[in-house]
């Protein structure tokens, strides 16, 4: 209390109390934006920094599949019962559905005020290679949540069949009881320890994230011309829109305005990665480190964000509305009508789904528009050029969108005092681990 007042009486030290909190997501704003104007200044030529950034990027790929396997699998098997598995993934999928329609809705609504797409002209060219995809559309969802081979799951590539193996795993270890128990706590203890992992390569993050952002800048400032741009005019409101704003009725729904504070107050770390690699599984671990932070409870939050990484695209469904309505403007169809805006809709969350969480892991539901509507392959470059430059802002989106979702989940399945639970959980979790624990923390 003496500390807070005398805080309040010196606005000084309280600056200097607010500036060590967050000087880390600061450092890692500031790594971002020091990238970009990098990029700016210097365009092509910035990719002589792309090595060090994708470094990070490796070290964080390299981190995160055993991260994600051991924080479901510790997650389910710590849970009591089924029925609080069950309710978890079942809360997720109505969070993950709703929060998609909403997305689409709005850039629907957005489309139809602003009109971006009249007028189109762009020149079509064949693509010069299509990457054939094996089998039907079927085999290829069912090849997203099963692989062939254990070897093909210590991969980021088929992360929603890890996740799928990471659930039965700690299911299987908690319907052992007593036999699982050992079993259970060297899951535990793998999560935490790979928990420590991430903090350290976090230290790297602000020169790691500006060499890669840089790199992108660069490479990407040409592209914004000629009849992309309106489209991209309308994009990148939206999402900004989308995220100041529903994350915030989301958060405030969640948790009141305790839950809106902690919401941004906790999710600067998530924002740069996720903004600064464009990937949404690059940014599972400062969206778990984020969410214990919030107070989201351990087993939520351990199994919603890492799906979430995989199968919730609220970024991506704002992206696929507008590929959809750009391809039907070059070739002169009615996209505003009620069936095609309904199958728009549902393709979106669709191809969310079935979306890998890495760099470039749209061109699978590119290919699905395609088909779909019947455009012919000429049409493939031209959503690509869309996904490639709106990338980074719709993986922000769809990243710190699993952190919204997983508080909703929370309140759903625990209260209104979710928040108080949680904290109360992660305290107590801290002082039966003793002095390390604290250390993983800071």
């Amino acid at each position: 209390m003496n500390a807070t007042q005398s805080a309040g009486k010196n606005p000084q030290s309280g600056l200097r109390a607010a500036l060590r909190s967050y000087r880390f997501p600061l450092a890692i704003l500031s790594g971002v934006l020091i990238g970009a104007i990098i990029g700016l200044v210097f365009g092509e030529r910035a990719a002589v920094l792309k090595p060090f950034g994708t470094l990070f990027i490796n070290m964080m790929f390299t981190l995160v599949v055993p991260l994600v396997f051991l924080s479901i699998a510790s997650a389910v098997a710590g849970m009591q019962s089924a029925r609080r598995l069950g309710g978890i993934l079942g809360g997720m999928m109505g969070v993950f559905i709703a929060t998609g329609v909403v997305a689409s809705v709005i850039m629907i609504a957005a489309l139809w005020v602003f009109q971006p797409t009249n007028g189109m002209d762009i020149e079509l060219a064949a693509p010069e290679a299509v990457e054939e995809t094996e089998g039907s559309l079927g085999d290829q969802i069912v090849g997203s949540f099963v692989v062939d081979d254990f070897s093909k799951l210590l991969s980021a590539e088929n992360m929603l069949a890890l996740i799928v193996f990471a659930i039965l795993v700690g299911f299987a270890t908690s319907t052992l009881g007593e036999k699982g128990r050992p079993f259970n706590a060297f899951l535990q203890s793998g999560s935490e320890v790979f928990l420590k992992f991430t903090s350290l390569i976090m230290y790297y993050a602000p020169i790691g994230l500006g060499a890669y952002f840089a790199a992108l800048v660069g490479e990407l400032g040409p592209q914004l011309v000629g009849g992309y741009l309106r489209a991209f005019l309308v994009y990148f409101p939206v999402s900004i829109g989308y995220f100041l704003i529903a994350f915030s009725l989301y958060a405030f729904l969640a948790g009141g305005r305790r839950g809106f504070a902690s919401f941004w107050k906790n999710i600067i770390e998530p924002f740069a990665v996720s903004v600064g690699t464009s990937s949404s599984v690059a940014a599972i671990p400062a969206n778990l480190r984020a969410g214990a932070r919030i107070g989201v409870p351990r087993d939520i939050r351990e199994t919603i964000i890492p799906m979430g990484a995989t199968i919730h695209m609220e970024g991506s469904c704002l992206s696929a509305i507008l590929k959809i309505a750009f391809l039907f403007a070059i070739f002169e169809r009615d996209f505003f009508t009620p069936g095609t805006i309904l199958t728009a809709i549902a393709f979106a969350l669709l191809s969310g789904m079935v979306m890998a969480g890495i760099p470039s892991g749209g061109f699978i539901g590119e290919l699905m528009i395609i088909t779909l509507y019947g455009f012919p392959p000429a049409a493939l470059p031209v959503i690509q050029i869309i996904g490639t430059v709106v990338d980074a802002p719709a993986t922000t989106v769809n990243a710190v969108g699993d952190q919204a979702s997983s508080m909703m989940v929370a309140r759903l399945l625990d209260g209104k005092d979710w928040q108080e639970k949680g904290l109360a959980a992660e305290a107590a979790e801290a002082r039966a681990a003793g002095p390390a624990a604290g250390a993983a923390e800071a």
